[in-house]
């Protein structure tokens, strides 16, 4: 009998407690659901933001500097002419076209800085005490290089991409006569030299590759490849290739003969620098290395002897 009412008990305590649970979930999920409806008719009655409210809660680049920058860079293509600015995009190619630079981009630059050199020539030179013509001939010096100054950017960046595009072009192609006298095709072993080696002729061929994935026909792959750089060791490899693969010579043969004729070009390349050495050192050593050794020389004897002529 103390058994049976043990038990009893016990299921009448279970019964509570999940009866007390389910009391209190319900409660709890009516307070958030009256929060809720609180939190909505509190937004509800808020004034919607007007217009300029809306433009002030943008950042400060999206909202001013950003119209300035398009304000700008319509201006440099007004005053560009168009085969100046067809150049600027040649240049941008060649230099690989870096992320988020565009012709026009260039252009609001070279605004930019020429109103930024101005600025700098009539507002510090005149405070520092400069008169009138030391302004004029400030601004006609930092204007013009304001102006210049962006597209020699670009040109720097040109220049040294196809420098390294040459110095690297040798390697590639020794991989890649290598990769097909082994038996791979000539676009897996494209693919294999664009995976294993690194810099900007290894993107330009994946860029081939994937032209090629995309429906372009190989030759045409190749004849933008050699339209997109000025290098011509690699225009010379992409006329052959194109000749090869037009006129049905074997792939193999023609990367060799590639291959020896770049090692050779990049020998007399290196020949051809190390002759460019002693006029590149003439004029330092004329005007910064001699006048220190005639100082260093000569200034003893001339104290020496400018001291025994005053004594007399």
């Amino acid at each position: 009998m103390a058994d049976r009412v043990l038990l009893l008990l016990g299921l009448c305590a279970v019964f509570g407690g999940l009866l007390a649970l389910l009391t209190a979930g319900s409660r709890t999920g009516e307070r958030k659901g009256v929060t809720r409806s609180l939190a909505i008719m509190e937004t509800l009655k808020r004034p919607s933001p007007t217009l300029r409210e809306k433009d002030l809660e943008r950042p400060f680049a999206e909202r001013v500097l950003g119209p300035l920058r398009l304000r700008l860079e319509v201006l440099g293509r007004r005053i560009t002419p168009d085969e100046r600015y067809q150049r600027i995009r040649d240049q941008l190619d060649l230099a690989g076209n870096p992320p988020g630079w565009t012709a026009d981009r260039v252009l609001g630059l070279k605004v930019t800085c020429a109103i930024l050199g101005g600025a700098v020539a009539l507002g510090p030179v005149p405070l520092l005490g400069g008169g009138l013509l030391p302004t004029i001939g400030v601004t006609l010096l930092l204007v013009p290089l304001g102006w210049f100054a962006p597209t020699l950017w670009v040109y720097q960046v040109a220049h040294d991409r196809s420098e390294r595009i040459r110095r690297d072009l040798p390697d590639a192609l020794d991989l890649l006569t290598i990769s097909v006298e082994a038996g791979l095709a000539f676009d897996a072993a494209l693919t294999q030299v664009a995976r294993e080696t690194r810099g900007p002729l290894a993107l330009e061929f994946a860029r081939v590759l994937q032209e090629m994935q995309i429906g372009t026909g190989r030759a045409d792959a190749l004849r933008a490849l050699g339209d997109r750089s000025d290098v011509e060791e690699l225009r010379s490899f992409v006329g052959a290739m194109v000749q090869a693969d037009a006129f049905g010579v074997s792939i193999s043969d023609v990367l060799r003969v590639q291959s020896t004729e770049m090692r050779v070009k990049r020998s007399q390349r290196a020949e051809e620098l190390a002759q460019k050495v002693p006029v590149k050192v003439l004029f330092p050593l004329i005007f910064c290395i001699m006048p220190a050794l005639f100082i260093v020389i000569m200034g003893p004897a001339a104290i020496n002897i400018m001291t025994a002529f005053g004594k007399r």
